[in-house]
């Protein structure tokens, strides 16, 4: 990797936490150069806009949450299995970034209308929904999960409950919430179960 690739990455590493913490708004190019020790000409010279660098730090925040949150997957057999993994590491391990979760905060910050990051949010869920939808449609082939069930709608509903509850957790300043939701989906992945055949 050239000398100017890495310098890009590190800005885009060191840049993350800062608008994951305050925001697209919240964030100015001044905290970026505290953080980085480059002067505006150096951050301008690898990024034409804060907004560039602001989809980038997202993205890489984003990369860094779901390899956190999905480290170890592909060992786990079943598709049940699989959801319950992913939901037991969305409840238990925090998101490596200060801040907390990229996906909500980005998402809350760009419904006031940054289109380039809205766009990116909205294609993360996609990929989320699409994910957690193609296990669910491996269970149901592999008679795992109920042939009733409906991926997408299943996927929307983890993805909802999870989020929501990370949105309680913060309120109450406790794990309580996130807590319930993982009880809540276990029994909701029990209840897609195939019945086991005799």
């Amino acid at each position: 990797m050239k000398k100017g690739d890495l310098t890009r990455q590190r800005i885009i590493a060191l840049a993350a936490p800062i608008f994951n913490r305050r925001g697209f708004e919240g964030c100015s190019m001044q905290d970026v150069m505290e953080a980085t020790g480059l002067e505006k000409g150096g951050l301008y010279r690898h990024f034409g806009s804060k907004e560039e660098l602001a989809a980038e730090a997202f993205l890489y925040a984003l990369e860094q949450t779901v390899k956190t949150r999905t480290d170890g997957l592909d060992h786990i057999p079943g598709a049940l299995p699989r959801l319950a993994y992913i939901i037991h590491r969305f409840v238990d391990i925090p998101s490596p970034l200060a801040g907390g979760c990229p996906l909500l905060n980005t998402a809350i910050d760009a419904d006031d209308g940054n289109p380039v990051l809205r766009k990116l949010v909205r294609k993360a869920f996609a990929d989320w929904k699409k994910r957690l939808a193609a296990i669910v449609a491996e269970g149901i082939r592999a008679g795992e999960i109920r042939r009733t069930a409906n991926p997408a709608q299943l996927a929307n509903t983890i993805i909802a409950t999870l989020e929501g509850g990370l949105v309680l957790s913060r309120i109450d300043g406790s794990r309580e919430p996130l807590n319930n939701v993982e009880a809540s989906l276990a029994l909701l992945l029990d209840s897609i179960a195939a019945p086991v055949r005799t």
